[in-house]
């Protein structure tokens, strides 16, 4: 299994961006019936958890993106999204999807102020 994170890049504060998993070597029913999550780890930081999506579509979000970023879950492509509006400095971080026990590798957000 692999999980191939894409989407990231500099941009200004107050833009989006949308961040993509894209899962490979997962049948889709399994993965149908996972969870997503997605983490990021800022440079010095412990990662920590930014948003989950649940098989039935429930979502939790941190306090610190409530609002901002949305998670979602296409089950018929494989892919995991996570859509960030309105980005701040200290969103800057490199980011993870996590699926099932897999780890994807990062891809770095930095936003300017």
């Amino acid at each position: 299994v692999q999980l191939q994170a894409s989407g990231g890049g500099l941009v200004q504060a107050g833009r989006s961006l949308r961040l993509s998993c894209k899962v490979s070597g997962m049948i889709r029913g399994v993965f149908r019936l996972e969870a997503a999550e997605w983490y990021r780890q800022a440079p010095g930081k412990q990662r920590e958890l930014v948003a989950s999506v649940s098989t039935s579509g429930d979502t939790y979000y941190a306090e610190f993106v409530k609002g901002r970023f949305t998670i979602s879950k296409d089950n018929a492509n494989r892919t995991v999204y996570l859509q960030m509006n309105d980005l701040k400095p200290e969103d800057t971080a490199e980011y993870f999807c996590f699926i099932k026990e897999y780890w994807g590798r990062g891809t770095l957000v930095t936003v300017s102020s």
